[in-house]
């Protein structure tokens, strides 16, 4: 049977299977391995074809067939990336062609993640699929910096936002994100200054704790702490991803830090030359 496709304006003629094949749209936690669920485990090794994200852990596609497509699909700010519309349609293609196709992002799906928009799409075109949560960077990062988001008496709630928004959605209220006990911000590396601007000119004092978190979980992690008023200075050499928490949970990092990173020569070579020193200073650090 063959059937149209049509995605961004643009139709593709394919030869659908008898039945459709199923899309797992799957977390692959925040970095480290071994916090992948074992329901993403089952369905990498099942999967015909994987489409995975930028910032996954590749340790994690070996739990896949060697034999299957492995395709990236990777976004990276600022710079050339598969567009949202085109792996939609590369998603469906393979499904209408009766693969079982794993699409493969980082942390949970539906945080953050665009897989809600992904399974939209899935539906419009009558493809089976279903959502294997992640473990998320928002809860998994700060806990391997050893910043607590909750403390009974100190902070008993926290608030999770984007820092950058998209173009069709509302400004956030700065008054309100300022008198949050806990505010925990991704993506919003690019955008510190004015996250730092907006939170102080609405009433957050600037002696506020803060925490910068670069590639939490994984051998490349690296904690950057302060105060609101100079956590911009202090994130010079932070690259992305990483996470920002503003709050009194931050100052725990000093104290309950247990993650020590066990560098080795690849994870330097594969490490950005902007982290070489804090890396190599932090593991140094950890054998003293």
């Amino acid at each position: 049977m063959i059937r149209k496709v049509i995605s961004n304006n643009s139709s593709y003629e394919v030869e659908r299977a008898v039945r459709p094949g199923k899309v797992s749209v799957v977390g692959a936690g925040p970095g480290d391995p071994e916090l992948l669920t074992l329901k993403a485990v089952r369905v990498l090794q099942e999967a015909d074809v994987i489409f995975y994200d930028r910032l996954i852990n590749m340790d994690i596609l070996t739990h896949a067939r060697p034999d299957i497509p492995k395709i990236s699909v990777g976004k990276q700010y600022g710079k050339p990336s598969t567009s949202q519309e085109e792996i939609n349609r590369k998603m469906i293609i393979e499904a209408l062609q009766g693969q079982s196709v794993v699409r493969l992002k980082g942390g949970d799906p539906f945080i953050f993640g665009r897989g809600g928009e992904e399974c939209i799409a899935l539906r419009s075109h009558g493809i089976p699929f279903e959502v294997v949560p992640g473990i998320s960077s928002v809860s998994a990062v700060p806990a391997y910096a050893g910043i607590p988001l909750t403390m009974r008496n100190l902070a008993t709630g926290f608030t999770v936002v984007s820092g950058h928004l998209h173009p069709a959605s509302n400004n956030y209220d700065w008054s309100v994100l300022s008198k949050i006990p806990t505010l925990v911000i991704l993506m919003g590396l690019n955008n510190l200054d004015g996250i730092v601007k907006q939170l102080t000119s609405h009433g957050k004092s600037g002696d506020t704790p803060a925490a910068l978190i670069s590639r939490g979980t994984t051998q490349m992690q690296n904690v950057v702490t302060g105060a609101l008023s100079d956590i911009s200075a202090k994130a010079k050499n932070v690259t992305s991803p990483a996470i920002i928490i503003i709050g009194q949970v931050a100052a725990y990092h000093e104290s309950l830090n247990w993650f020590e990173p066990e560098l080795t020569t690849d994870d330097l070579s594969r490490a950005p030359k902007s982290l070489h020193t804090s890396l190599t200073y932090n593991k140094t650090a950890a054998l003293l």
